[in-house]
């Protein structure tokens, strides 16, 4: 199990210049985050099909699971696996935690 600090809401994740759709400086910064903190583990990237289950703690009671889901698997992508299509079954919990909001994460061959 790897925990990394919450993420950023999907809402907050891409950002529309002209008709370019772009990741937010917000969502760079916690991909690279999520990348160190995966690499510090010293789990290669995996191949094929994973499992991921996670634990969203968030810092108040507000906000959606899915919004979060979403922006932790492409914030892991080529990091944890090469693309979140390799994600073939997805466990998920919400719970608050307003002094330390994090998400604790597991991902697994499948």
């Amino acid at each position: 199990m790897i925990e990394l600090p919450y993420p950023p809401s999907s809402n907050r994740y891409w950002r529309h210049v002209g008709n370019k759709t772009l990741k937010s400086e917000e969502a760079r910064n916690y991909q690279t985050t999520a990348g160190w903190l995966w690499k510090a583990t010293g789990v290669d990237m995996l191949d094929g099909d994973v499992c991921v289950s996670l634990r969203i703690f968030r810092p108040q009671r507000r906000g959606d699971l899915d919004n979060r889901i979403k922006v932790l698997l492409d914030a892991l992508n080529g990091i944890a696996y090469e693309d979140d299509g390799q994600v073939v079954e997805l466990h998920a919990y919400l719970g608050d935690d307003k002094k330390n909001p994090r998400v604790e994460l597991e991902v697994v061959a499948a």
